[in-house]
């Protein structure tokens, strides 16, 4: 019973942690004077993913990559089909141009680079697979390019949006900070040895728990985020929030953890990817049905059956 109520205490602190780093951090950066748009890109991009990324270094340190790869990909999935579908029930959520043609084929092709990386049994005939450090290396690169990208598409866009960042006293902003942080490091521990432990408890595997509890757990920040960005009608956030946060999962966290230690893959997670592979083809098809470029409530409660 302790292993299931430190789990869901984990995850409370995993979300709440990621807030306070975020509420902190911004709040630092705009006393300081930094555009909001830059707070935006780097900071409260990070933030949101950073629930991911710490259950991921500590089950890549542990050795449980069954877990930080089932958690990258359960989280993709969670993302494309049941938050894009629940905040395009709440609000039919119209696309960008660029977010059509650029940011969903580039989360689509991560999928694909992760696929190829993967199978190293299946393509080179090797003895295991794994996700090399070489492999990490290469998903950090395909990152900071999708960084250049994004902070080109920034440039364009010179709106500021101040009224969204809480300002507070230093004080309490580098406070904010650090209890985010030790937040985070608690839960992802206690997220990590409650996962091996329920899978034991069930007699399951672990890519099982990775994808579905602690994936849809560590997905809690963008679903809040986008059901938020819909209900007050604000489409591109509620869409690029996911869009881009699929990208971070695969090439910055799965980079970082591959890179601090090789992930060893179980060759029955390729259905895995593949159905990530499947709900980006699903979310690039859906701009072209209907219409254009938006995902009606129905297709939204189709990708939520999904």
């Amino acid at each position: 019973m302790l292993t299931f109520v430190l789990f869901a205490l984990g995850l409370a602190l995993l979300v709440k942690g990621a807030d306070l780093l975020v509420d902190g951090a911004s709040s630092v950066a705009k006393k300081l004077h930094i555009s909001t748009i830059v707070i935006g890109l780097t900071i409260v991009a990070f933030g949101t993913s950073m629930p991911e990324m710490v259950v991921n270094i500590f089950a890549s340190l542990e050795g449980n990559t069954d877990i930080a790869i089932g958690n990258i990909l359960g989280s993709n999935i969670a993302n494309t089909l049941l938050i894009l579908g629940i905040s395009a029930m709440i609000y039919p959520l119209k696309s960008k141009k660029d977010t059509v043609w650029k940011e969903i084929p580039l989360s689509l092709l991560a999928a694909v680079v992760l696929w190829v990386m993967a199978n190293d049994v299946f393509i080179d005939h090797a003895l295991v697979s794994e996700v090399s450090r070489i492999d990490g290396m290469v998903l950090l690169t395909f990152f900071i390019l999708f960084l250049f990208y994004t902070f080109n598409i920034a440039k364009q866009d010179t709106k500021e949006n101040d009224e969204r960042i809480k300002s507070f006293g230093f004080l309490v902003s580098f406070s904010y900070i650090v209890s985010g942080l030790l937040a985070l490091v608690v839960g992802g521990k206690w997220i990590v040895d409650g996962a091996i432990k329920i899978a034991e408890i069930l007699e399951v595997s672990e890519s099982l728990i990775g994808l579905t509890i602690v994936a849809i757990g560590t997905s809690l920040p963008e679903l809040a985020t986008s059901a938020v960005a819909a209900f007050k009608k604000q489409s591109d956030i509620a869409i690029g929030n996911v869009v881009g946060s699929n990208i971070f999962n695969i090439f910055w966290i799965l980079g970082i953890s591959s890179t601090i230690h090789p992930l060893a893959f179980n060759t029955n997670s390729s259905m895995d990817i593949l159905v990530t592979v499947f709900a980006s083809l699903i979310l690039f098809s859906v701009m072209f049905i209907g219409k254009k470029h938006t995902i009606e409530r129905w297709q939204g409660a189709v990708q939520l059956t999904l």
